[in-house]
């Protein structure tokens, strides 16, 4: 199998460019002895691509590959690597480095590491490079951030997990999410979708809370066991105080009727925001939290422990991502990266066609 000095990737070479990919080699970073080096078959496309590339979250190092959803062959290890092997089927998701010393790391909290590194954009320690996603031929990553694939996920369903079903499993497993618990899932796009089948196979009573009715056929074939939309007059009436746990997966604030969301909790039921709009987010008035004592948090993707859980419960329960396969050319990447920012997608792009692309 050839091995590549450089990789290559469909970079972009600033906000004000964001649609016009241009294929380019690049430097990763010097080879480690618990490095990876992987094979790209397959790369969901992520908001986070697009809120990245197009300035939304503010500068970024460019030009820059993203892509943080991947799936490909393991092709070498390095010399302290034990858990992968050369040949394997393995992801990567949003995040590619961490201390593994501190106090969050001994504690299975990896992602909330001070010094954690996300898998494209960020500043390699002691090198200057720039870590790129998976727009590209290959990716090297540090072994701990590598999952094995279980043989009964396909490539294309298991890729977009990496980012969007973390991000929507994690705050469900620490939650306590399962049988005999009410969870509500707001927002039916990427990562909510996701929230919906976990938050089912789970065992818990699961319902999707949206602006309008337009996805609750979709909701009901996934497994809702209820849809809620808050354009409906009274929309909150015989819900008030029920719901165990909210998980917000929506990609905008705009008219959010927060405090009629929080009166949908229990005493002392949990809220968890886990999408990133940009702007300035929600105003918190004390007043929503008090009649019911709730708690209102966050989540940031999940743990090595948790990613192989969610991909071994989906493989166990036959759970497959809502996803458009698309050939990874930069017509299609600015097509579909349009088509995200438009939210003209149910529910997740793959990139495919990897070999055809890069030769490789």
């Amino acid at each position: 199998m050839p091995y590549p000095e450089q990789f290559t990737g469909f970079q972009v070479n600033g906000p004000d460019t964001w649609l016009d990919f241009h294929k380019n080699e690049f430097q990763a970073k010097p080879f480690g002895d618990y490095d990876v080096d992987i094979k790209i078959e397959a790369c969901g496309l992520c908001s986070s691509d697009v809120h990245t590339i197009s300035g939304g979250w503010g500068s970024q190092h460019y030009p820059l590959t993203v892509g943080h959803e991947i799936v490909g062959t393991a092709l070498r290890v390095g010399p302290k690597v034990t858990l992968i092997k050369p040949g394997q089927r393995v992801g990567v998701g949003a995040q590619s480095y961490s201390c593994l010393d501190c106090r969050q790391c001994n504690s299975d909290n990896e992602t909330y590491c001070r010094k954690q590194l996300d898998t494209y954009g960020a500043k390699w320690p002691d090198t200057g490079i720039i870590s790129q996603g998976g727009y590209s031929s290959h990716v090297r990553t540090h072994e701990h951030w590598v999952f094995p694939i279980p043989d009964g996920l396909p490539s294309t369903c298991a890729a977009p997990m990496l980012c969007a079903g973390l991000t929507a499993y994690s705050p469900l497993i620490r939650n306590g999410c399962g049988p005999g618990k009410k969870v509500g899932i707001v927002g039916l796009g990427g990562i909510g979708h996701f929230g919906l089948m976990f938050a089912k196979a789970l065992g818990a009573e699961t319902w999707v809370i949206s602006r309008s009715h337009s996805k609750e056929a979709d909701a009901k074939k996934m497994g809702a066991d209820g849809f809620l939309a808050t354009q409906d007059e009274d929309w909150t009436e015989g819900h008030a105080m029920t719901f165990d746990l909210i998980v917000n997966s929506a990609n905008s604030d705009e008219g959010f009727p927060l405090s009629e969301y929080l009166s949908l909790l229990d005493v002392h039921g949990k809220w968890v925001s886990v999408g990133l709009p940009e702007g300035d987010g929600l105003k918190i008035r004390n007043q929503d939290l008090i009649a019911n004592g709730c708690f209102i948090g966050s989540s940031h993707l999940g743990s090595r422990k948790e990613v192989l859980a969610m991909l071994q419960l989906a493989a166990d329960k036959g759970i497959m991502t809502w996803v458009e396969e698309v050939p990874i050319n930069a017509q299609n990447l600015a097509k579909s990266l349009e088509r995200l920012h438009k939210g003209d997608i149910r529910y997740r792009f793959c990139m495919v066609g990897y070999d055809k692309e890069f030769n490789a």
